[in-house]
C-alpha cells in the first residue's frame, strides 16, 4: 500500500510542477521549458526529502500527506502581467491538485466504489481500486491546501502577493529565504493544530464535492 501510495505522491506532485511551468511558459516564459523541466520525466521533477520522505512518514503517522516536488524554475520579468501573471503560475498547481482529485472523486462516486459521510470518504467496494481512487482524492486535496497557506514561496503567498500592497510585498520579499523554515517550525510547534486545519479542509472540500454529484 505504501507503494501505491508512493505512486500517488510522485505522479501528483509532477502533474502540479508542470502545471507551473506550462501556464508560466503560456505567459511568456520560457525558462521551465528551456531547463527541460515541461516533462513528465519523474526524474526532472522528483525531490528525494518532499517528494517521497516526508509524504510517506506522514502517511504511516496517519497524518494528512502534503509535499513537492523541485520547484519549476521561473523569471517573473519575462511573465505577462508580472505579479498577476505570477499569480496565475501559482494557482495553477493547487488547481491541477483539485482537478485530480474532483476527477478520482467522480471515478469513485459513478464507479461505486466511494462515499461521503460527514466529510469523510467511506469505501462502498473491499477493492484495490477503491483504495486507490480514495488515496488520489485526499493527497491531492492535501497537497492543494497545503500549497495555498500564503507564506513564500507557498504558492498562495503568489497569489497574496498579487493582492498585497507594497508594504506587505516588501515583507514577504525579506520572508521568502526563510518561509520553508518558518513552515516546518509552525508544524513541529502546532503540530496538532495544523492537521486538525488540514483535515478539516479536507473534509470541506469532500463534502462540496458531494454536494456537487
Amino acid at each position: 500500500m505504501v507503494v501505491i501510495v508512493l505512486l500517488i505522491v510522485v505522479g501528483s506532485v509532477i502533474l502540479h510542477e508542470l502545471a507551473h511551468g506550462a501556464v508560466a511558459y503560456f505567459l511568456g516564459d520560457r525558462t521551465a521549458k528551456d531547463a527541460g523541466r515541461l516533462t513528465l520525466n519523474p526524474l526532472k521533477h522528483i525531490d528525494p526529502y518532499m517528494s517521497i520522505i516526508v509524504p510517506v512518514i506522514l502517511y504511516l503517522l496517519n497524518a494528512p500527506v502534503f509535499g513537492g516536488a523541485k520547484p519549476v524554475p521561473i523569471d517573473s520579468r519575462n511573465l505577462k502581467w508580472r505579479e498577476w501573471g505570477l499569480a496565475l503560475v501559482a494557482i495553477a498547481g493547487p488547481l491541477t491538485n483539485f482537478l485530480i482529485a474532483f476527477i478520482a472523486f467522480l471515478i469513485g462516486h459513478f464507479a461505486g466504489l466511494l462515499g461521503v459521510a460527514s466529510g469523510s470518504l467511506y469505501y462502498l467496494s473491499d477493492s484495490l481500486p477503491a483504495f486507490i481512487v480514495a488515496e488520489t482524492v485526499v493527497i491531492n486535496l492535501g497537497f492543494m491546501i497545503f500549497n495555498l497557506i500564503p507564506i513564500p514561496p507557498l504558492d498562495g503567498s503568489r497569489v497574496l502577493y498579487a493582492l498585497a500592497p507594497d508594504a506587505i510585498r516588501e515583507y514577504m520579499r525579506r520572508l521568502e529565504p526563510y518561509g520553508f523554515i518558518i513552515v516546518y517550525a509552525l508544524i513541529l510547534i502546532f503540530g496538532q493544530l495544523f492537521s486538525n486545519l488540514m483535515f478539516n479542509g479536507i473534509d470541506g472540500m469532500l463534502n462540496f464535492f458531494q454536494f456537487l454529484v
